[in-house]
């Protein structure tokens, strides 16, 4: 199976409101989207607002497959001090009902803090602790919401990054119901592709897919850095993947720029999944 849904986020446009972007995105041929949780894009807090955000895109024919959590240094979801780490909870819980009202089918999480200090290992530990018994709280309220916990593996330098920390974390959480998202262009940067795939192939329900040149974040176009698309493909064939694929690319000054590359990236990753599909020569 290659034809897998392929949706594009809306943090593209995360400094516009999100209810000026959307007719753009239909009319680009995206009607699978991610929603952003940028405070300019859309205030989560605000259910009425997010109510409101449903009914548009119901309109528009469009779906909104996934959540993505606020992340932010002060979202400390493995912090030590108890109250602090008790405000990210609140925080996330708050984005968890903004999913639940936009009726997505992932909500999407960092698994562990935004700030790149390496603790020593007793303070690490604690920390990991921490995170699982946040995460374990964020699952249960989806569950309750009918909506799926994913985990989407972080940049190279943050804390929990590592494939090992984060099938800790997954083992770690009560009932197994937690998924993982892989970000393509953060595995890559990590040079830990072929791992994350292999790894978190039985946890896998969808991927942010993005390029770069292997020197930083650059939320390109697939096709436009240095990721191997096609073994990419061959090898979520080879793992059985049914997700859907979810495109995070940069924001430009045009908006008709930044959907321009979508399209493009979109294009791109049909062609190799036909490819892959038919196998060598079968297209010929």
């Amino acid at each position: 199976m290659t034809n897998w849904p392929i949706g594009l986020s809306t943090g593209c446009f995360y400094q516009r409101n999100i209810l000026d972007c959307l007719e753009s995105i239909r009319a680009s041929g995206f009607s699978m989207i991610e929603v952003c949780s940028s405070p300019t894009h859309l205030d989560y807090h605000d259910l009425g607002a997010v109510r409101a955000v449903a009914v548009r895109i119901e309109h528009l024919g469009m779906e909104a497959y996934s959540f993505h959590a606020p992340f932010a240094d002060w979202i400390d979801i493995s912090a030590l001090d108890r109250d602090h780490r008790g405000r990210a909870l609140q925080e996330i819980l708050r984005a968890v009902e903004a999913a639940a009202a936009l009726r997505v089918h992932h909500f999407v999480l960092h698994p562990g803090p935004e700030h790149a200090n390496m603790p020593p290992q007793e303070e690490r530990l604690r920390r990991m602790e921490n995170t699982v018994s946040v995460i374990n709280e964020v699952a249960r309220r989806c569950g309750e919401l009918g909506i799926g916990c994913v985990l989407e593996n972080k940049l190279p330098h943050l804390l929990f990054s590592n494939i090992s920390d984060i099938l800790c974390i997954l083992a770690a959480i009560e009932g197994g119901n937690v998924g993982a998202c892989l970000d393509t262009g953060h595995a890559f940067l990590s040079d830990d592709l072929p791992n994350l795939i292999g790894k978190l192939a039985g946890h896998l329900r969808m991927l942010h897919v993005h390029d770069n040149r292997k020197q930083f974040d650059d939320h390109l176009a697939p096709g436009d850095g240095k990721i191997d698309w096609a073994w990419l493909m061959k090898e979520l064939v080879s793992t059985g993947f049914h997700g859907s694929l979810v495109l995070e690319m940069a924001g430009t000054q045009d908006p008709n720029t930044t959907l321009e590359n979508a399209r493009r990236g979109r294009s791109y990753l049909r062609r190799i999944a036909r490819e892959v599909a038919l196998g060598p020569g079968g297209g010929k």
